[in-house]
This record gives structure tokens, C-alpha cells and sequence, in this order.
């Protein structure tokens, strides 16, 4: 029999996080009761602890993104890091953003969170509804969030209700202004408004039939994230950013790849696919690839594009064309940046000497990690895949100690 003694006055954090990692991963190997009742109740308790176990990572979370530390190792944004280094889906990933960036501004909902007295699905309710308010209007908005919370309200209800909480406080404090007719113009088809304000910018209102929002998704979505461990600025932000860049003209002009076997044009039955992997039938690829707008890209045996090796400085419209359908995203693992919006890179060095500008000598990364690459040097990993794709890794900052072994410093008595 194993067991775990600490004191819990004396103990670090480190030696604290540690015997909670033994401690969960006991759990997870003893077999599930068969009582469904016990279950039930081990399961509420769990929850419970798991969610006080969620306000101290939102506290570390927070001191990281707060030092851009995350930047060190190689991450271009605290969400990416989550992502890459945790694991997290960008739904996870966000709400511990969120609730760690608005902590400090909701003393109530740490305390409570911190004591079990609150689900960490409330907490992050508040923080996500509260984002965009002044601290006047968060200090209201959390204690109207709370009291609902408190009378039994689900978080999604919760959730529904702060969306619309600065339209609540301003009907409660007698500010409300009068309702907009857009509203009246209901859901059955697209519609946008904007109105000039007095600075001369713009208030824009509207929604789009799912149709239109794919089209918005697919264009904006990718304009929209975060460039680099600096920007601070939230979705909307970027969002706003991404259309100016697109009415403007600044973002890169669109394009359908169509990639298939020169078998395939010449007669073959092997499907095409587009760059995200949508297969394509063979009939269709030929048919396509006359099409305007629409470009073929050769493939070789084994999928290995054809060799174009042109050794000058720049890599050519070609090159670029059959890497975009190489890599999906930025070559880095874990970074998500798509292909199309990254810079091509010489994998060994161009100002170096050591990586002329030939295919097999190319890859893809976003800006930031471009950048990284050529500051930090000895923090980059590279490796190439079984299809030959060069994958880039990132190795901690030479100023860090060999990580920790899993074996916690305190006594474990057998």
C-alpha cells in the first residue's frame, strides 16, 4: 500500500501540484464502484475539487500571459501555448484565457471559485461576459451574473443573459436607448447597417444566413489571429482588423489548388484532393483543371512534387503553389497558422549559405515563428516526416533546467 505525506504549511507549490499529480493519478487507475449512487456522489465531489484545482491554474496562467513568458519557449500567443503544450481544444484553450485574464477585475467570482463555492463554468460565464466592459460595468455585471448563478440559473442560461448584459444594466441604471429597427428584420435573410459616428467611425450591425457566415468564417477566421505574443487584443479586435485588410486589399488574393497524379489527368481513376483534403473525383479533376481560376498541381510517384529548383533568393509563385499543398500550417508542430498565410522559409539558411532556394530545401512558417527561427536558432528541432515534410520542433530556452522527474520530492512510503 502506497501513501503520500506532505505539510501543507511547509510544502512549495511545486511539492503541492506534484502530490496532487499522484494523487490524480492513482485515481484514474482504481476501478469505478459499482454503485451507480456512489458514483454519482464521488463524481459531484470531483467536479468540486476540480474546479478550486481551476482557479490556481487560472492563476498561473495568468502570471504567464501577463510575462509573455510563453514567448520563450517558442509560442507565439498564451492560447497557442495551451493549445501545444497543454493540449487544450481552442474552446478549452479560450475559457482559461479568459477567466485568467479577467480574475483580478472579479474578486467575487475568485474567491468563491478559489473556496468551491462556485463551478468553473460559472466563473468563466462571468469573465467571458464581462470582457468588454468598463470596470464600473463589470463590478455590476458580476454581481448580477452571481445572483442569478445563486438562484439556480444553468450557466448556459447565465450565459445567454450576459450577452446582453450591458443592455441590462442600462435599462437598470434608466440609460437604455431606444430599440434598433434592425432587430425587427429577423433571420431570413442576410442584412448589414452601418451608421457614422461623430469621431467619423463606423457602428456596424447585421447577421448572416449560415450561408454568408461560412463565407465570412472561411475568409476573416484565419485574418483573425492573434500576430504575435504582443497582440492583446481580443477576437473582435482582430476580427475588425482582419475585414478592414480584406475591404482594403491587403489580404492575399484567393485561389483553388486541385492536386492529383499525372495519371490522373491523363485518363487515371485516382482521385484529386484539395488542399484541406476534400477528395475530388477523377472526372472532376480533369474537368476542373481547364477551368479559370483553378490551377493543377502535378505530382510525381509517391505524391513527391515535381522537382522546380530555382536557386535564386525568393522562392517563385510555383514553389509556393506546391508547398501550400505540402503544408497545411506552419511547419512548427503545434502551430496552427494556415499554409497560405505563412512565409516561406529556408530550412538550413539562406544568408548562411547552407539552403539554396530549392523545393526540397523549403518550408512554411508563419511570421512570428519565422522570426523566432532566426533569433533563436538552438530552440528549433529539425526533422523531417515519413512524406518528407520538414517538421520543426521547439526545444525549451537554454536557461531552463532539464525538466523535473515525475517523482515528487516528498515522502511516499510503500
Amino acid at each position: 500500500m502506497r501513501s503520500v505525506q506532505v505539510d501543507l504549511d511547509e510544502a512549495s507549490t511545486m511539492e503541492l501540484v506534484d502530490v496532487l499529480a499522484v494523487i490524480a493519478a492513482e485515481l484514474a487507475d482504481r476501478e469505478v464502484p459499482d454503485s451507480a449512487a456512489a458514483c454519482l456522489e464521488l463524481a459531484e465531489s470531483l467536479a468540486a475539487a476540480s474546479d478550486m484545482q481551476e482557479s490556481a491554474l487560472a492563476g498561473f496562467v495568468g502570471r504567464v500571459d501577463a510575462a509573455g513568458e510563453q514567448a520563450r519557449w517558442g509560442y507565439p500567443s498564451t492560447q497557442a501555448w495551451l493549445r501545444s503544450r497543454l493540449g487544450m481544444r481552442d474552446g478549452r484553450a479560450r475559457e482559461r484565457l479568459v477567466l485568467a485574464r479577467q480574475r483580478h477585475r472579479l474578486p467575487q467570482v475568485a474567491e468563491r471559485l478559489a473556496a468551491g463555492e462556485l463551478s468553473f463554468g460559472y466563473a468563466v460565464t462571468v469573465a467571458d461576459s464581462v470582457a468588454r466592459l468598463d470596470d464600473a460595468d463589470c463590478a455590476k455585471a458580476e454581481a448580477m451574473l452571481l445572483e442569478m448563478a445563486d438562484q439556480g440559473f444553468s450557466a448556459g442560461k447565465v450565459a445567454a443573459f450576459g450577452h446582453r448584459i450591458r443592455d441590462v444594466i442600462a435599462e437598470r441604471d434608466g440609460t437604455e436607448d431606444a430599440p434598433d429597427e434592425d432587430i425587427k428584420r429577423g433571420y431570413a435573410k442576410s442584412w448589414l447597417t452601418t451608421t457614422r459616428s461623430l469621431d467619423g467611425g463606423r457602428y456596424v450591425k447585421g447577421w448572416l444566413n449560415p450561408e454568408d457566415a461560412a463565407i465570412w468564417d472561411g475568409t476573416l477566421a484565419p485574418l483573425a489571429k492573434p500576430a504575435g505574443p504582443d497582440d492583446r487584443r481580443d477576437v473582435a479586435e482582430r476580427t475588425a482588423a482582419a475585414l478592414s485588410s480584406v475591404l482594403s486589399g491587403g489580404h492575399k488574393a484567393s485561389k483553388v489548388t486541385v492536386i492529383c497524379d499525372l495519371e490522373t489527368l491523363t485518363g487515371g481513376n485516382a482521385p484529386g484532393r484539395l488542399t484541406d483534403g476534400t477528395p475530388v473525383p477523377a472526372v472532376q479533376v480533369r474537368r476542373v483543371a481547364l477551368a479559370a481560376g483553378v490551377s493543377p498541381l502535378l505530382l510525381g510517384r509517391g505524391n513527391t512534387p515535381l522537382y522546380l529548383g530555382h536557386r535564386e533568393r525568393f522562392a517563385s509563385a510555383a514553389q509556393r503553389q506546391v508547398l501550400e499543398a505540402l503544408y497545411l500550417t506552419c511547419a512548427v508542430r503545434g502551430c496552427e497558422i494556415p499554409g497560405t498565410l505563412c512565409e516561406v522559409d529556408h530550412v538550413h539558411g539562406w544568408a548562411l549559405g547552407n539552403s539554396p532556394t530549392d523545393i526540397d530545401q523549403l518550408t512554411l512558417t508563419c511570421g512570428w515563428h519565422n522570426r523566432f527561427k532566426h533569433a533563436s536558432p538552438k530552440q528549433i528541432q529539425i526533422t523531417e516526416d515519413g512524406d518528407g515534410r520538414y517538421v520543426y520542433r521547439l526545444l525549451p530556452p537554454r536557461d531552463v533546467a532539464v525538466p523535473r522527474a515525475t517523482s515528487p520530492p516528498f515522502d511516499q512510503a510503500a
